[in-house]
């Protein structure tokens, strides 16, 4: 029985995580960084973000979707 219920939990949390990631786009891309300059901001930068970079970071798309939030709800 108790071997019966860790298949169930598993198996619940397994497919939990695998509908997270679809509504993500997570597996959409090839890559994790858009671009060089988007790795090198991830490893280096990130610790000391300039006007330069939140630049980068609005002309190049590195976050994805920009997702609007309704305060309403």
């Amino acid at each position: 029985m108790k071997k019966f219920a860790l298949i169930v939990i598993l198996s619940l949390f397994v497919s939990a995580c695998g509908t997270l990631a679809k509504e993500s786009e997570f597996f959409e891309h090839d890559t994790m960084y858009k671009n060089w300059d988007h790795l090198k901001f991830s490893i280096y930068g990130f610790k000391c973000p300039s006007v330069e970079s939140s630049k980068k970071t609005d002309e190049q798309g590195w976050w994805g979707k920009e997702i609007p939030i309704n305060p309403d709800k």
